[in-house]
């Protein structure tokens, strides 16, 4: 994957020269979400920022916090708001990866319960580790806990 930091910040300037608004202040949201995760990295003592896991994270949250405002504005009725918060999650998820299809995702589960050997709830932790790892940006990890959960207790 190239550095996603690199191509919000090519995207910022081509969202510029083509005067595209709704795509600019977007890219600049998420360039500044970035900066102010480098920002608190360099606080705890890591000099070169987050690394492109840590951005797939961000882009996650503010992925999931745009739905969210996007159903409460649905809800109360201000189509017009609803959907300029999708807008900026259709932008957003043009740097975030492929969403696994539930399928997947539950392979991606039982393959890795079986290589940790995870047999009861306590091992939960591991096996979430092991996923967000591997799988950051994929999956709602919400859902997939619960999924992880099931396995677990059953």
């Amino acid at each position: 994957m190239t550095d996603l930091r690199t191509r919000v910040t090519d995207a910022l300037k081509q969202a510029m020269k083509d005067k595209d608004q709704q795509r600019l202040s977007t890219l600049r949201l998420i360039n500044a979400a970035i900066k102010d995760r480098d920002i608190a990295a360099r606080g705890e003592g890591k000099e070169e920022g987050v690394g492109d896991d840590e951005v797939l994270a961000i882009l996650g949250k503010m992925t999931k916090q745009r739905q969210e405002s996007a159903r409460a504005y649905e809800e109360g009725g201000r189509l017009d708001l609803a959907e300029r918060e999708m807008q900026e999650v259709a932008v957003i998820a043009e740097y975030l990866p492929r969403q696994l299809s539930d399928e997947e995702v539950e392979a991606a589960v039982s393959a890795t319960i079986e290589e940790i050997g995870a047999e009861n709830v306590r091992d939960m932790g591991k096996v979430m580790g092991a996923l967000k790892s591997k799988y950051t940006g994929q999956m709602d990890f919400g859902a997939v806990g619960a999924l992880v959960k099931s396995r677990l207790c059953g």
